[in-house]
């Protein structure tokens, strides 16, 4: 369904309905909301969602940072008459499910961050190291400003050394799904993608250290796109977290392991 918000924007948003506990998911970049075909199986489960804004169905809001997610889930979860839910997001997602945990502690129960990215000026962070050369071109492109980071997209191309050979046998299998949800991501051109970047190096609004839900952190030690430090700078900031590192994954293959993040949210 399409939402329109009280500043006149719109928000393209993804319910399957039922019973069970409410998972609100967090997409990461560049993708669409759609939840995640791979865990519509697990019982129990109630996914809500929605195209962040310039993606899909939803319309831009200029100058978003990552804290102003938090709004968007409020207004989507009171139109559908939810109170009370957990969160759950993949990547870039991981960063906006733990704004929803910081910002929104009365209606989060808990939280799931997987491959998730530690803040740009974490202190004691070697934010780039680890990172595949592509994703730090990209990266330090948004950190130069808009007009760099437009300047980047223009040119740039799939890389796929930002996977390990684990990624792209998940990409293959049932993690085929990406393929539904970049792809009309970024039809009508980078927006979304630029604004996202443009957020998670500039000041997010939140900081995680003020998290009072549960949180659990999950990551592939492999990883090539959020290299697992992020993860493990995470751990020693959130209060609540509980870390779970993955010795062979990569930053696709760990959502392998989402299954047991789901019955951790559940128990939480």
């Amino acid at each position: 369904m399409d939402l329109e918000l009280s500043d006149g924007r719109r928000l393209r948003v993804y319910d399957t309905g039922g019973s069970g506990l409410t998972v609100y998911w967090h997409h990461g970049t560049p993708n669409i909301g759609a939840p995640p075909k791979p865990l519509l199986g697990v019982p129990g489960i109630r996914w809500v969602s929605h195209d962040r804004p310039s993606y899909g169905g939803s319309t831009p809001a200029p100058g978003r940072d990552v804290a102003s997610v938090a709004a968007d889930v409020a207004s989507v979860a009171d139109a559908l008459g939810i109170e009370r839910f957990a969160v759950m997001g993949h990547s870039g997602g991981g960063t906006h499910a733990l704004a929803c945990a910081t910002l929104l502690p009365e209606r989060v129960l808990a939280a799931v961050s997987v491959a998730g990215l530690a803040p740009f000026d974490a202190g004691g962070l070697d934010w780039f190291s680890g990172m595949a050369d592509s994703g730090v071109a990209s990266l330090r492109a948004a950190a130069a400003g808009r007009e760099a980071k437009q300047a980047h997209e223009a040119t740039a191309e799939y890389d796929p050394e930002m996977f390990t050979p684990r990624d792209h046998a998940a990409l293959s299998g049932e993690w085929s799904w990406f393929g539904e949800v970049v792809g009309p991501a970024l039809e009508g051109g980078p927006g979304g993608l630029i604004d996202d970047d443009l957020a998670y190096v500039t000041p997010w609004g939140f900081d995680p250290a003020r998290i009072q839900v549960p949180v659990l952190l999950l990551h592939g030690e492999q990883d090539r796109v959020v290299p697992s430090s992020h993860g493990r700078w995470l751990a020693g900031r959130c209060p609540t977290a509980e870390l779970r590192l993955s010795p062979d994954d990569g930053h696709i293959s760990v959502l392998n392991q989402a299954g047991a993040a789901l019955e951790w949210l559940a128990s939480a």
